[in-house]
């Protein structure tokens, strides 16, 4: 596919250049700029390390590992090739020698990589924070590793080779990031071609549906699943926001709010929930703090709309801010308390839904 730019009331089409023309290493360049917004990559991942190489007996470096919020580390290799090269083979070792990591390795791992005094608690809170766990002893980190490639394209060889992994129970996602040339500024056009967008959803059910059936369920997820599917039913008569989710495994349910990059969540951990506003505009953390700032400068009129206080939360270092409302109790309260916690939790998004919902609309575009 090309790409084109609107040129007197004609399509124009943008030169197409190459990585190695443009002088763009993997290292150097295309490394350390997806280390600082891996949002190319498709969805919210929490970088751990550049390089990991923590290893007896080789001196293999991953080009960068994360972290998802299912708690599955994510492999990602980096080419700037237009054929790969033999990238799957080479990520499928580093998936096998991390799979084995720990949550607490992972936070340690992550803290080296911040450096600096301090950065060990740093580290935990945000790896925390990014899984919606309340300690490190809640649960642990999963022992399936996704893989994700990125390259200026894919020989035949490997996406062949993807297909028939993923059709095997593995998650592998290929990303291609693709150079134009405009003028004197490079523009890089990323897109994920396997599995295609719009047969993602389809592909991660089919596959999570046939890992179902090979493993029982763990303690949290059964649990989490019963919560949601009895908070939805609950919540039906009270509110339609969430009338159309299905129940899920997730610590977190989401609702829109009628405007993209506003969205009320409803979220468990162990022992404390939470009822939430989350701004995250184009993963943009100037433009998301600029409309939580908006927002804030009508606290008093939400607050009283809402009919208490709120938390607001801005997050430095987060491409999102939050408003929201905490209740006692979580996914390990004793299920007879299960109705009394999800009547509060139905009663705090849907006032916090009143009470925003008119101040969001109102935010210029």
């Amino acid at each position: 596919m090309a790409l084109y730019r609107v040129a007197d009331q004609r399509l124009e089409a943008v030169p197409q250049t190459t990585f190695a023309e443009e002088r763009i290493l993997e290292r150097r360049d295309l490394q350390r700029l997806l280390r600082s917004d891996a949002s190319p990559l498709g969805e919210d991942l929490l970088v751990l390390a550049e390089e990991f190489s923590d290893w007896r007996d080789s001196g293999r470096r991953v080009d960068l590992l994360c972290l998802d919020r299912q708690a599955r580390l994510v492999v990602v290799e980096i080419k700037r090739t237009d054929d790969g090269g033999h990238m799957e083979l080479q990520a499928l070792r580093y998936a096998a020698m991390v799979s084995s990591m720990t949550l607490e390795q992972a936070i340690s791992t992550r803290a080296r990589s911040m450096g600096g005094d301090g950065s060990r608690a740093q580290a935990e809170a945000e790896v925390l924070d990014f899984l919606g766990w309340s300690s490190v002893d809640q649960d642990e980190l999963t022992d399936e590793v996704r893989i994700v490639l990125v390259a200026a394209d894919f020989s035949t060889e490997i996406t062949t080779s993807v297909l028939w992994l993923n059709k095997r129970g593995l998650d592998v996602t290929c990303v291609r990031l693709r150079p134009y040339k405009l003028g004197s500024e490079l523009l890089i056009d990323a897109a994920q071609i396997i599995p295609l967008p719009e047969a993602a959803d389809y592909e991660v059910k089919v596959r999570e549906q046939a890992k179902e059936t090979q493993k029982v369920r763990t303690v949290r997820q059964d649990t989490l699943r019963r919560f949601w599917t009895l908070f939805i039913e609950s919540s039906k008569a009270r509110t339609p926001l969430f009338s159309n989710r299905s129940p899920t495994t997730d610590h977190w349910l989401s609702a829109g709010i009628g405007r993209a990059g506003f969205n009320l969540n409803v979220s468990l951990t162990e022992d404390q929930s939470r009822a939430e506003c989350w701004i995250s505009i184009a993963k943009d953390a100037a433009r998301s703090e600029a409309a939580f700032r908006l927002l804030e400068e009508q606290r008093g009129a939400i607050e009283q709309a809402f009919g208490g206080p709120l938390l607001w939360q801005d997050l430095p270092g987060r491409t999102g801010c939050r408003i929201c409302a905490e209740v006692e109790g979580g996914w390990r309260s004793p299920e007879a308390d299960w109705p009394a916690l999800q009547g509060q939790l139905i009663d705090v998004i849907s006032r916090l839904h009143a009470a925003l919902k008119g101040p969001i609309q109102g935010i210029a575009a």
